[in-house]
């Protein structure tokens, strides 16, 4: 039997992954993709696969999370592979119990950049608590991570590269107007990721 201090440690550890994942996959699945608010990156290409093939996010996140994950693992080793493994499988899993249910939030799609803001408070906020936890949201941290370390671009630019990439494609069934709507959406996001992930520094760096 576990003793409530290894109970208690595993909670902390892996209960920031479980809750950011299930947040971002709330967001994406109330806010986004009823109103057609797309991401960039791995979220993005999720969200594109779903309207043209009808395949369910929890599948085609899933696979490609794997794809970037073993393409991190050869080239940057599995120093972040358990934490993002929990990630992807919790989002997965959430996901596809949200959709047992009709969408929990009010239709946004006449609202196109009320939907953009909430969408993005939404991911930043569930992909900020998986990156403060020193995990990766999904397999954007690891394909763009790959691409920093294989071309030597600051990662920064890698990000870009791959939201800018699936925004493009997006254009094929999205007008440029909810294009636009999306660039806020990542915006907005990147911004509450970096203070969700400043204030997890700030708090380690607390003494006890």
């Amino acid at each position: 039997m576990r003793s409530p201090n290894r109970a208690l440690s595993l909670l902390r550890c892996y209960g920031p992954l479980v809750l950011g994942a299930s947040i971002l996959s709330f967001g994406l699945y109330n806010v986004h993709s009823p109103s057609g608010i797309t991401e960039g990156g791995v979220l993005g290409m999720t969200l594109l696969l779903h309207h043209w093939f009808g395949i369910s996010p929890s599948i085609s996140g899933f696979l490609m999370d794997v794809s970037c994950y073993l393409l991190a693992f050869r080239f940057l080793g599995t120093s972040f592979a358990r934490y993002a493994l929990v990630a992807s499988c919790s989002f997965a899993v959430s996901y596809a119990f949200y959709e047992r249910f009709p969408p929990l939030l009010p239709d946004l799609s006449g609202h196109p950049l009320t939907a953009a803001v909430v969408g993005g408070l939404f991911v930043g906020l569930g992909v900020g608590l998986v990156v403060r936890r020193g995990g990766a949201s999904g397999g954007d941290d690891a394909l763009a991570l790959v691409i920093s370390h294989l071309t030597r671009i600051p990662i920064s630019r890698a990000y870009l590269s791959t939201d800018l990439t699936v925004l493009a494609l997006s254009l094929s069934y999205l007008p440029l107007s909810k294009i636009a709507c999306s660039l806020v959406t990542v915006t907005i996001s990147s911004y509450v990721i970096g203070k969700v992930h400043t204030y997890g520094e700030q708090a380690k760096s607390e003494p006890a």
